[in-house]
């Protein structure tokens, strides 16, 4: 499965200045993308223009996964990325719809935004090129003398060894600590073995190192409180790392209640201000989407009408946000109605499609009532399809994490959509890849990320074959 994981990075431990760098590169590079092409066209830097160079950084900071330190391998040196590309349309357009919407457009001159819209993401791919390569010297010349331990010896120490050895931000990682001896000890393990647990405390203090890694497991809690004890008299900054848990862990973070700290393990991406963006972007694009497809639905309702008796809508019950039950609004495409306990999925030169039918499932046109969905607050532009009542109950005692899919609205479409799960899941393996790219969206989701899949949308429709 395509996984988002080498898209969407988030940085580690590092350098404050390595960290500024990181977060204001795109904002800046934006900014002076806008002033190129103002000077290239003579363009005077009135009130107007500095509005926009101010919304466009502060759009771009929010908009803009920070500068990743390692390279994609396969990516072109020329072209830029998608997430680069993905990430400057979102901000590009969120300008454009304000000042259509505060009717101030015809003020801002068009050659300038043009040349700016498709500078910005090539001068963003150089600009990353040029700071990561500055940056990885600049971090590794730093950081050199930074000294790390590992207490524990497991999977999961190993894991953090190879990562901290391939960060420039890494500094030496001295070796690990562990009561085993080396004939008990794993295949997989950090290189240097310093001793047992009890010599840890001493060591760091002797050795001045600045940096505790704990990956023991939470179950030895009686030895961990011992080795905190002993490291309380180091300046060593102390880091749990936690071993894989038999759940999900979804935009996991730390927060605090008052004063008591909190850890998120499942929980939605539209938390805080992502979650009014999610919301207000949705209404404005079903409200636009609406008035322009007014026609063709109208065209399609008489169509369904005439074509075979029954309604012109067919209403299904699914499950929303947080599981809660709604309505999804679709064209009807079959000669039955069925939303009772037991529903028989479309099939192949299924007799209760319709002709008409065929062709608006086929053409995922029969969707498109459910931007009324997206209006009233029930459904997203982008998220994961919803199902049937009768098939999430079927579905969800048979695939582990299936209902925390359920976290946010579903949407019209979604990543596993244009990944090509779409149709008829005939067997439960097909379902559970489906909710694979689900909880994979979930993980890693940001407003660049929602218009990928937008962008993407069409050719799925086009080359789906699974669509009946």
């Amino acid at each position: 499965m395509t996984t988002l994981a080498s898209e969407f990075q988030s940085s580690g431990t590092e350098l404050p200045s390595v960290t500024l760098v990181r977060a204001t590169l795109a904002p800046v590079v934006c900014v002076a993308c806008l002033a190129a092409s103002m000077a290239f066209y003579r363009e005077p830097f009135t009130l107007w223009y500095t509005i926009v160079a101010i919304a466009a950084f502060f759009l771009a900071a929010r908009v803009f996964d920070e500068l990743p330190l390692s390279r994609d391998p396969s990516a072109s040196f020329l072209l830029p990325r998608r997430r680069i590309v993905t990430s400057w349309l979102v901000v590009f357009g969120a300008l454009l719809f304000l000042a259509y919407a505060t009717k101030f457009s015809a003020i801002y001159s068009r050659k300038v935004m043009l040349t700016w819209l498709v500078l910005t993401p090539f001068a963003l791919h150089g600009a990353e090129e040029l700071a990561r390569r500055l940056l990885q010297r600049f971090a590794a010349s730093l950081t050199a003398t930074r000294t790390r331990v590992i207490v524990g010896a497991n999977e999961r120490a190993s894991e953090l060894a190879r990562s901290l050895r391939e960060d420039p931000c890494g500094g030496v990682v001295k070796g690990y600590f562990d009561d085993r001896t080396s004939g008990r000890l794993p295949a997989a393990r950090p290189a240097t073995h310093l001793g047992p647990l009890a010599d840890v405390a001493d060591y760091v203090k002797r050795n001045s190192i600045n940096v505790v890694y704990i990956t023991l497991p939470m179950s030895q809690h009686p030895r961990i409180v011992r080795l905190l004890d002993g490291l309380r008299d180091t300046t060593a900054s102390i880091y749990f790392v936690p071993s894989p848990l038999p759940f999900d862990f979804l935009q996991a973070r730390v927060d605090r209640i008052g004063d008591v700290p909190v850890i998120a393990v499942c929980e939605t991406p539209y938390y805080g201000i992502n979650g009014a963006v999610k919301r207000a972007v949705d209404f404005a694009l079903s409200t636009v989407l609406l008035a322009l497809a007014a026609p063709l639905m109208l065209v399609i309702a008489l169509g369904v009408k005439w074509s075979s008796p029954g309604p012109t809508l067919f209403r299904q019950r699914r499950y929303g946000l947080d599981g809660k039950k709604i309505l999804v609004y679709k064209f009807r495409t079959m000669t039955v109605c069925e939303d009772g306990d037991r529903i028989e999925q479309a099939k192949p030169a299924d007799r209760r499609v319709t002709r008409l039918g065929a062709f608006l499932r086929r053409s995922s046109l029969d969707e498109l009532p459910q931007l009324l969905n997206v209006l009233e607050g029930t459904m997203s532009i982008v998220g994961p399809r919803p199902h049937a009542v009768a098939h999430n109950e079927q579905y969800r005692q048979l695939i582990d994490g299936y209902m925390i899919r359920h976290k946010v609205r579903p949407g019209i479409t979604g990543w596993a959509q244009i990944n090509g799960c779409r149709g008829e899941t005939g067997t439960v393996e097909q379902m559970r890849k489906r909710i694979e790219y689900d909880l994979d969206y979930l993980r890693h989701w940001s407003p660049s990320l929602d218009l990928w899949i937008l962008l993407r949308t069409p050719f799925a429709v086009l080359r789906g074959s699974h669509a009946y």
